[in-house]
């Protein structure tokens, strides 16, 4: 009976998942003869922005759908010419949504009453030149884009940022471990273990433009800075 309870115990263990088997923390095998000291320490580096994304499209009604979708092809023609003057490349035009759908009218104890269609076409832009920004957009109203959601800010590229701020993450744990060896009579032998547990990307701020006219004035973009942080957990052995 206890050789059959122990084969089944065998048996179950050797079933699960190797998810559940990767989340267990990974054991230290390094002999310590000092005292474990285990830290967590956040590094930070900040950059300006140097992309920014938007979505823009024409929305268009008539009371047919054919004349809805005709109309808003010669408006999202306008639209990416628009584009292109200013210098935005095929790549950074995508086509995110194109839709057409009916309008009714309801009134009271009646029937729904068909009164035209709404088509609507978005494309998602990416501008490299931030600096630029508000005049694209202000361009793209003025040829008749009439929904606008943002634009986010981000950085293009954050891998020498974050490569930063795991260096300050570093540079602080040792910093941290030297205090609490010190604090105990004791000094720090060495670093046994090091694990980035996350990376912190900044949510980009986001403007939200719909039913956008074209109006007086330019539109302007400060693009600030944007904080990238990284945390590390640290395991040392002080004596």
């Amino acid at each position: 009976m206890r050789h059959a309870l122990l084969a089944a115990l065998m048996l179950g263990a050797a079933s699960l998942p190797a998810a559940a088997q990767a989340q267990q923390s990974p054991t230290f095998t390094q002999a310590v003869s000092g005292t474990r000291l285990d830290i967590s320490a956040t590094g930070e580096a900040t950059r300006v922005p140097d992309i920014a994304a938007i979505s823009a499209g024409v929305v268009t009604r008539a009371s047919t759908a054919k004349a809805a979708l005709s109309q808003n092809a010669v408006k999202m023609d306008r639209v990416r010419a628009a584009l292109k003057r200013a210098g935005i490349a095929d790549r950074d035009i995508q086509t995110s949504n194109i839709s057409l759908n009916p309008e009714y009218r309801y009134v009271e104890n009646q029937a729904p009453r068909l009164t035209g269609y709404q088509a609507s076409n978005q494309v998602n832009v990416r501008f490299r030149d931030i600096a630029n920004t508000g005049e694209i957009l202000d361009a793209l109203v003025a040829e008749g884009a009439n929904q606008i959601n943002g634009p986010s800010l981000s950085i293009d590229k954050p891998d020498e940022a974050l490569d930063e701020a795991r260096a300050k993450a570093l540079a602080a744990g040792r910093a941290r471990a030297e205090v609490y060896a010190r604090q105990l009579g004791m000094r720090v032998v060495r670093l046994l273990v090091v694990s980035e547990s996350s990376s912190g990307f900044p949510q980009p701020p986001m403007m939200m433009m719909q039913e956008a006219r074209a109006v007086g004035g330019n539109t302007k973009i400060d693009p600030g800075e944007q904080k990238l942080s990284v945390t590390l957990g640290m395991m040392f052995e002080l004596q």
